[in-house]
């Protein structure tokens, strides 16, 4: 197994993983190169991207590209090496629908352009439980302003969490926002739930099945920002 720095050095030699962090672009306010062109740059298809926010290691979105061969999935993290795992399991199963990108959440209305985005993954963020901290919760008023800048009309965002302090936070934000939530569940595993939200289930990300493991019951909220 490589080192941390290896996995570094690696993830930058990888052709599906890309970088937008303090160099030149932020310096100067320009936006990603591949910035409203990421399907017809990189993807070559015209199929619906997919972005999952703190991806960590990338198996949640490794999993959706295996089984949506017809979306393009992009994970995102502040933290190459962690994404190191799941790019180079999308290199060695040839998964063309795949990419990784290691930035902060705050840029990415420079990485995608309007309603270039479809759907939006919140897999177990860092709750951010303390009161100071509120406005750096993925769903906080300012995040979701943000998200509205590329994302389609329509699209949808999931959201999965073990911690019940940022979920109800996030419910009673969207309530107050007046946002339609599709569907939420304060246990997805154990309560029943429609069938066309069953396939929510089938893919877990490491943290998922590990809080899983220590009896944490598991969120999940499907909503939208028309």
């Amino acid at each position: 197994m490589p080192t941390k720095l290896e996995k570094f050095e690696q993830y930058k030699q990888f052709p599906n993983c890309f970088t937008y962090l303090y160099n030149d672009y932020i310096l100067e306010n320009k936006h990603f190169n591949l910035y409203g062109q990421w399907n017809l740059n990189y993807f070559k298809t015209s199929y619906p991207i997919v972005i999952e926010l703190g991806c960590g290691r990338g198996e949640y979105t490794v999993g959706l590209a295996q089984k949506y061969p017809q979306k393009n999935f992009i994970g995102i993290d502040f933290k190459s090496n962690r994404m190191w795992k799941g790019a180079k399991q999308s290199l060695e199963s040839n998964l063309k629908n795949t990419a990784f990108l290691r930035t902060k959440v705050e840029f990415l209305d420079k990485v995608f352009a309007q309603n270039e985005v479809s759907e939006i993954w919140i897999t177990f963020p860092d709750p951010q439980v303390q009161k100071s901290r509120i406005k750096k919760r993925l769903t906080h008023p300012k995040f979701l302003e943000l998200y509205k800048k590329f994302l389609i009309p329509q699209g949808i965002i999931h959201l999965k969490t073990d911690n019940t302090i940022f979920f109800e936070y996030t419910l009673e934000v969207l309530k107050e926002l007046g946002l339609p939530i599709l569907y939420h569940t304060f246990d997805l595993y154990q309560q029943d739930i429609p069938k066309e939200y069953e396939e929510i289930r089938q893919i877990q990300t490491y943290y998922e099945q590990l809080f899983s493991s220590q009896g944490h019951t598991i969120k999940y909220c499907q909503f939208q920002l028309k």
